[in-house]
């Protein structure tokens, strides 16, 4: 009995470490992102809409990283809820 609560426990502690570590790396691109594009659209405002689209495009590539890092959070509080 003592054995499942070790696995519950790893599971959980899986599943908040796969998120908190997960989501630093694409906060910190979007935020990159974000900045130069912004300076972009400052320095050639002409250009402002290509930018905004080329900017959106690779939000959404980088936030497919928290995303998966969501997925294996969710599989680990699964298995943490279904063991035992």
């Amino acid at each position: 009995m003592e054995g499942i609560f070790y696995v519950k426990a790893a599971a959980f502690l899986g599943a908040s470490f796969a998120m908190g570590v997960g989501s630093i790396g694409p906060a910190l691109g979007q935020g990159m992102i974000g900045s130069k594009a912004c300076e972009s659209m400052g320095k050639y405002p002409e250009s402002a809409a290509k930018i905004r689209t080329t900017m959106m495009i690779a939000m959404g590539l980088v936030e497919t990283a928290a995303i998966y890092a969501l997925l294996i959070a969710g599989g680990l509080i699964w298995v943490g809820y279904t063991a035992g």
